[in-house]
C-alpha cells in the first residue's frame, strides 16, 4: 500500500508548518494561553486564509474537500506546535456535523463563514452520565434542558450544536446561539491548557428550524469518529515532536564529561520510543482511512484499535521524554511539560485507551 502524499497534500502540510514555525514559537503560545480568551484570533484569521479552515467543506460547498487525510496533514502541524485553536472543535467536528445534517439553507448559511474564520461553531455532546440534556416540543419549537460536560472552546463559538434526547428515544442535535437566555457557560481550563466550559440549559427555547437533521444518532457517530482520527493525528504530531526535543536534550545535556545520549541505556530507551512512534504513525494513517467506512462496525472497529494503540504510545513516549529530561522536564519552562499534559489529555478525551481496548475485544467476539 502507497502510504506517499501527493503534491498538493505535502504543499498543505509544509504550508502549514511553515505558518506556525513563523508565527507560533513557544513564547507567543504562553502569550496566548495566558490570555483571558485561550487563544489566538490573528492566528485563526491566519489558519482561514491559508484555507485551513475549509478542508472539511465539500467543494459543492464552497470549500477544499481535503476530507480526512487533509484533517490528518494539518493535524500533525497543530499537534507540533501545540495550537490552542479551535481547529479540532470547529474546522473539523462541528464542519462535519453540519455538513453531514444540516439543511441546504443550514449549510448555506453557515458553511462559508465557517471557511473564513468569522464563524466558530461546536459540537456539545459529551455528558457526565447524569443531568442528561433533553429537547421536548414547545409550541412551533423546542425547549432544551440539561447539562454538558466540559465542552472545548465551547466560549469561543457564536453557535453551539447541542445534541438532546427527544421523547421517542430519538436524538436531536440543535443550534443554539451562543447568546441565548438560559443557558449558562461555566468557564474552565482543561489539563492540556486548552479553553473549555460545562453548559447547562435552564429551558432554552428554539424555533423549529434550528434542528439539523431528523434521528441524529448514526450520522453524529460518524462525525465523531471523523472527529477521532483528526484528534489521533494531533496526537501523533505531538508525539513525534518530543522526541525530537529529547533526542536533542540528550546531545547537549553532559554527564561525567560526555552527552547522556551516548549512553547505551539512554539509547535503549530512545529506540523503544522510536518504535511507539512508528507504530503510532501507522495507526494515525488506519484512522484516517477508515475514519469514512460506510460500515459503522469496521469503522469503529479500526479507529478503537488505532485510539488505543496511540493511547499506550502517548503514555510511554510522554512518560520517557519527562524523565530523560530530569527535574527539566517538569517545567512550565521548557515545552516538553507542555506536550507531555497534551498526551496525557488525547489518553482521556473521546474515550480512554482501556475504554477503547475493550470496545475493540467486544468487536473481534462479535466478528468471530
Amino acid at each position: 500500500m502507497d502510504f506517499s502524499f501527493t503534491d498538493e497534500q505535502q504543499m498543505l502540510l509544509d504550508t502549514t508548518r511553515r505558518f506556525i514555525a513563523e508565527r507560533y514559537d513557544f513564547e507567543y503560545r504562553n502569550r496566548v494561553r495566558a490570555s483571558e480568551a485561550g487563544w489566538s484570533r490573528e492566528t485563526w484569521d491566519g489558519l482561514a486564509d491559508l484555507g485551513v479552515l475549509a478542508l472539511n467543506i465539500p467543494e459543492a460547498d464552497g470549500g477544499i474537500g481535503a476530507g480526512p487525510v487533509g484533517s490528518m496533514l494539518v493535524g500533525n502541524a497543530i499537534g507540533e506546535g501545540l495550537l490552542l485553536e479551535p481547529f479540532l472543535a470547529s474546522a473539523v467536528i462541528a464542519t462535519q456535523a453540519i455538513v453531514e445534517l444540516g439543511s441546504e439553507a443550514q449549510r448555506a448559511a453557515w458553511l462559508p463563514p465557517l471557511a473564513s474564520g468569522e464563524l466558530i461553531v461546536v459540537l456539545a455532546h459529551d455528558e457526565s452520565g447524569t443531568d442528561n440534556t433533553t429537547a421536548t416540543r414547545d409550541g412551533n419549537g423546542w425547549r432544551l434542558d440539561g447539562r454538558k460536560s466540559a465542552t472545548y472552546h465551547a466560549a469561543a463559538a457564536q453557535l453551539l450544536l447541542v445534541s438532546a434526547r427527544i421523547d421517542d428515544g430519538t436524538l436531536g442535535l440543535f443550534a443554539v446561539p451562543s447568546d441565548s437566555s438560559d443557558m449558562t457557560l461555566q468557564p474552565c481550563t482543561t489539563v492540556d491548557e486548552q479553553p473549555a466550559a460545562a453548559i447547562r440549559f435552564d429551558g432554552v427555547r428554539v424555533e423549529a428550524d434550528a434542528r439539523l437533521g431528523d434521528d441524529a444518532t448514526a450520522a453524529l457517530q460518524a462525525v465523531l469518529d471523523v472527529g477521532l482520527a483528526a484528534l489521533c493525528a494531533e496526537a501523533f504530531g505531538a508525539m513525534d515532536r518530543i522526541l525530537k526535543a529529547t533526542i536533542e536534550y540528550t546531545r547537549s545535556r553532559v554527564q561525567f564529561g560526555v552527552p547522556i545520549g551516548s549512553f547505551q541505556a539512554l539509547q535503549h530507551r530512545m529506540a523503544e520510543m522510536l518504535m511507539h512512534l512508528e507504530q503510532a504513525r501507522s495507526m494515525a494513517y488506519l484512522a484516517a482511512s477508515s475514519c469514512s467506512d460506510p460500515d459503522p462496525a469496521a469503522r469503529r472497529s479500526a479507529l478503537s484499535a488505532a485510539k488505543a494503540l496511540m493511547g499506550q504510545a502517548a503514555r510511554y513516549i510522554g512518560q520517557q521524554a519527562v524523565q530523560l529530561h530530569g527535574g527539566m522536564g517538569m517545567t512550565d519552562e521548557l515545552d516538553v511539560s507542555h506536550y507531555f499534559k497534551r498526551l496525557l489529555a488525547f489518553e482521556l478525551r473521546c474515550g480512554t485507551t482501556d475504554q477503547h481496548l475493550e470496545a475493540y475485544r467486544e468487536q473481534l467476539q462479535v466478528s468471530a
